[in-house]
């Protein structure tokens, strides 16, 4: 039995069976070219494919045995990362309480099915930019994939904890990396208007003070265009699916009008009064209120993000006069999606919206085009341009849309501390990346030593 194991033909007829079912799995029949490959490195070997090591000699040396084995764990994480599980960080509050911010948890690519990369052609185990450098890319972009998923699982349900490519990282300001170029246009769009205003000039349109918001942002440092699969990951609750209905009321979420499910651990801010006296800090830690978390607005009121059973809690102790929520009331308005004064939207109050569904087709005019105009952009690639006779797309007149793709509403479980599709819009089901699984490793930032360590999230499912 050993000695059949050992055989080159054996091995052989394993590794090439293997290779096709990759190849059938991924749909790409031009990879049966590399079954020659195969053939010759376990049968004919007529090419040197190992040059790193001495042909024909079976004991090699220490550092060749150790470049042998480095690269076959690159190649071998790297299929593991790219096609099965990765491991990722959870870097913001906007998930807690359901996830915590030092939480390590793995993403299942097998969920949805793994996206085939746009940017083959990338540094093993780096994001988008080179390890121990602040902006040099760590990918090339002379081979570019067009979107392709493979066989999955299961498809994205509504509530499943999702990790995707963030939408408003296709352009990136290299002057500020960790705000998307779109909320700094408004602004920076915002105060040009603002200073022709106080001068008395004629007031222009948006569009004129965004075009020249963008142009003072390109005078100061570069804009970075990045694929898809190299924006940056993020990780939020999906609480809406292509076609359905959503509308939210004083921050009840409802769903083809019914309520969302009830999360355990949903938060959102709340105004915590005392007689004047400061809450015990230790009593903050023993209810894992972290410190960023504890805003103090005077010296007898608070602002902090609270569960429902942390606001019982609060509720307990003798200094503490009241609790109340904050709530952006119905008509107030605020800069989240779609951006457009025809919506008086907030965080708290916004919709009715209808997610676009692959295949469907709405109507535009000038009130709806701000909810597809990105879509129609940037998503799904055509020109768009808003004359004074209409709406045209690659040239032509237009007065409606069909989608080519689906789309998604994804939504942090800390309500008034998650910049979610509230502030950026749709999630394009090629952006999607995978489902998180479990924690693995849970590290406290506000602790020391061992007492980092969250003994009790190591190995947790995410629900």
């Amino acid at each position: 039995m050993k000695e059949f194991l050992k055989n080159k033909w054996f091995k052989f007829s394993l590794a090439a069976l293997t290779y096709l079912l990759m190849t059938i799995w991924i749909g790409n029949f031009w990879l049966v070219l590399g079954l020659p490959i195969l053939f010759d490195l376990y049968i004919s070997k007529k090419v040197h494919w190992a040059f790193w090591k001495k042909r024909g000699v079976k004991k090699q040396g220490f550092i060749v045995e150790w470049v042998d084995a480095l690269i076959f764990a690159v190649v071998a994480a790297t299929l593991i990362r790219m096609f099965f599980i990765e491991a990722y960080t959870i870097p913001t509050s906007s998930m807690e309480k359901s996830m915590l911010v030092g939480d390590y948890l793995f993403v299942s690519k097998l969920a949805y099915g793994p996206k085939v990369p746009n940017t083959p052609l990338s540094f093993p185990f780096a994001h988008h930019t080179m390890p121990g450098t602040q902006s040099t890319k760590s990918y090339l972009e002379l081979i570019q994939w067009p979107y392709h998923r493979l066989a999955g699982f299961g498809d994205v349900e509504r509530d499943d904890v999702v990790v995707f490519n963030f939408p408003a990282g296709d352009t990136v300001w290299m002057g500020d990396t960790q705000s998307d170029i779109y909320s700094l246009i408004r602004y920076y769009g915002k105060q040009f208007r603002i200073g022709d205003e106080q001068k008395g000039n004629t007031l222009k349109t948006d569009t004129y003070y965004n075009k020249k918001a963008y142009k003072f942002l390109e005078s100061k440092n570069e804009i970075r265009i990045r694929p898809i699969d190299k924006r940056e990951n993020y990780i939020k609750r999906c609480v809406g699916l292509p076609g359905d209905t959503l509308i939210s009321k004083d921050g009840q979420l409802f769903v083809n009008g019914k309520a969302q499910a009830a999360i355990e651990d949903m938060q959102y801010n709340y105004i915590v009064k005392t007689n004047g006296s400061s809450i015990n800090p230790r009593k903050l830690d023993e209810l894992g209120i972290a410190l960023a978390d504890r805003g103090k607005r005077s010296s007898s009121e608070y602002e902090m993000p609270l569960t429902q059973e942390k606001v019982e809690a609060l509720k307990k102790l003798n200094n503490i006069v009241s609790i109340t929520r904050v709530l952006y009331p119905v008509g107030m308005y605020e800069e989240v999606f779609p951006f457009s004064r025809d919506y008086s939207w907030n965080r708290d109050n916004f919709g009715p919206l209808v997610l676009p569904k692959k295949g469907v087709t709405v109507s535009l005019d000038k009130k709806t085009l701000p909810l597809y105009e990105r879509i129609i952009r940037a998503y799904e690639g055509n020109k768009l341009a808003l004359k004074s006779d209409g709406i045209y797309i690659n040239g032509k007149l237009a007065n409606s849309y069909t989608f080519k793709i689906d789309y998604y509403w994804m939504m942090g479980d800390n309500r008034h501390m998650s910049a979610d599709s509230r502030y950026w819009g749709y999630v394009p089901e090629d952006h999607i990346v995978g489902k998180a699984s479990f924690v693995w490793l849970s590290l406290d930032k506000d602790k020391s030593f061992l007492s980092k360590i969250r003994w009790n999230r190591i190995f947790k499912g995410v629900e």
